[in-house]
């Protein structure tokens, strides 16, 4: 008698629903995936999970649907189950697609990290936050050079962002700036490798993080797992950093899964502590007590420079800062607004009326960006060719004496910019003791000891 498979629907955003798939699913007979979902992420849905990377079980591959029509493709497919995987989502909006799934008759769940997670040969450090934009790229550069100090060789494991052609994607390797070039990066992408290539830190990413690991095994002493969005490790970290953000205080029990992170972490990480009120940095720490008592926490300061501030000094300044952190992130400014106050931008000119094309419909979309009397900055979106000759006309159109690029790549080089350009930085360093390097070399003296 032939076995009734439960028919699965999963809902992603070109990241950790690949991965689900492939660790939990892809061999497993009981279940039968019937596709994807895709949101998030401008122009990722319509593709195919190639069958190259879909196993056995789905010889042909899998289709990839527009979120928006997940109660047609539910009850078209007679889907069994929902489950959700992808991050960075308020409680409430977890809620609001359980009950869209339930009101299908389907099931809705979600599946934890010990199901999830593949366990490394070597020692994993992860480095993951309770919301994008807290800082965990320049914690993971942080970490990379602390074990190059102790004579370890890091290689750092980065959080899917796979938006081209998943096939050639499978297995990512990043050392130098030519690597950029070949694997055809978004901008997204070049935010995160970058500055670790610049720091001759490897970087892998792609989409069969089982393969991915293998491979990085064969060059690191340590695997570091740079986190992307909210999400929870892929991989079973032996160290788990956790990043909180004070200007976004709360909200380490209101989003999910960074709730978790912050509940599961060995050290949490309150950055930003030296531009955060008081209040704020006390709401964290409050909630650190309450909910993840046992962990370490440390007071991180984010260091913000700008390497030509004659440009920002006295100027009227265009600020450029990271997509994700500014939109479904929901910070209303980034580290160009905290240059522009340390540096004394004489103002900080408003680019709404001069956004075009999709760029105009990210900055009309997210209305948190704004800040009173200030205007407001544009976000650095570049995941196809068309927004990034978009950003490039918008900034171009927009009268300013400086466009201050607070986002960790080479912008002006990218696109060609034709005006006066200044480049933001931030680097974590340490603020009051416990220091985060003390519980580090700490682990890492245990780790040599084997």
């Amino acid at each position: 008698m032939a076995t009734i498979r439960e028919r699965i629907l999963i809902l992603g955003a070109a990241g950790r629903d690949f991965h689900n798939f492939n660790v939990f699913f892809r061999t497993n007979p009981k279940y039968e995936v019937v596709g994807f979902t895709a949101t998030q992420i401008p122009k990722i849905e319509g593709r195919q999970y190639p069958s190259i990377l879909s196993g056995s079980l789905y010889p042909k591959g899998l289709p990839i649907w527009p979120e928006d029509e997940l109660e047609k493709i539910v009850k078209e497919q007679k889907v069994d189950r929902c489950i959700l995987s992808y991050s960075d989502m308020n409680n409430q909006t977890v809620m609001n697609l359980a009950h869209r799934v339930m009101s299908t008759g389907a099931d809705f769940g979600l599946l934890g990290p010990e199901h999830t997670w593949i366990k490394s040969k070597k020692p994993v450090i992860a480095v993951v936050a309770v919301r994008t934009g807290c800082g965990k790229s320049q914690t993971s550069r942080y970490v990379a050079q602390l074990l190059r100090n102790a004579g370890l060789t890091p290689v750092a494991v980065r959080h899917p962002m796979p938006y081209g052609n998943l096939a050639e994607q499978a297995v990512q390797r990043f050392a130098s700036y030519d690597d950029l070039e070949k694997h055809k990066v978004t901008i997204e992408e070049r935010e995160e490798y970058e500055m670790h290539i610049s720091k001759g830190t490897v970087v892998y990413a792609g989409v069969d993080y089982a393969a991915i690991l293998e491979q990085a095994e064969k060059e690191a002493d340590v695997i570091i797992w740079d986190g992307g969005n909210n999400d929870f490790p892929f991989y079973a970290p032996d160290f788990w950093i956790t990043i909180a953000d004070p200007f976004r205080a709360g909200h380490e029990e209101l989003y999910y899964p960074g709730s978790v992170n912050f509940r599961r972490a060995d050290v949490i990480v309150i950055n930003k502590v030296n531009t955060a009120s008081k209040a704020q940095v006390d709401k964290v720490l409050a909630n650190a007590a309450r909910l993840n008592p046992r962990a370490k926490v440390v007071l991180g300061v984010s260091e913000v420079t700008v390497d030509k501030p004659e440009l920002v000094r006295g100027k009227a300044v265009l600020c450029i800062d990271d997509g994700p952190t500014l939109t479904h992130g929901e910070m209303p400014f980034g580290a160009g607004k905290i240059a522009c106050d340390k540096y004394g931008a004489r103002q900080i000119v408003d680019p709404r009326p001069y956004a075009t094309g999709s760029l105009r419909a990210v900055v009309e979309k997210w209305k948190h960006l704004e800040w009173a009397g200030q205007g407001l900055t544009l976000p650095a979106m570049g995941y196809y060719a068309e927004q990034l000759a978009d950003l490039k006309a918008s900034i171009e159109a927009v009268p300013c004496d400086t466009v201050l690029v607070a986002t960790p790549i080479d912008l002006s080089r990218l696109l060609g910019l034709s005006k006066p350009t200044a480049t933001c930085t931030y680097e974590l360093v340490d603020g009051e003791k416990p220091w985060l390097r003390e519980l580090v070399n700490a682990w890492i003296a245990t780790i040599k000891k084997h």
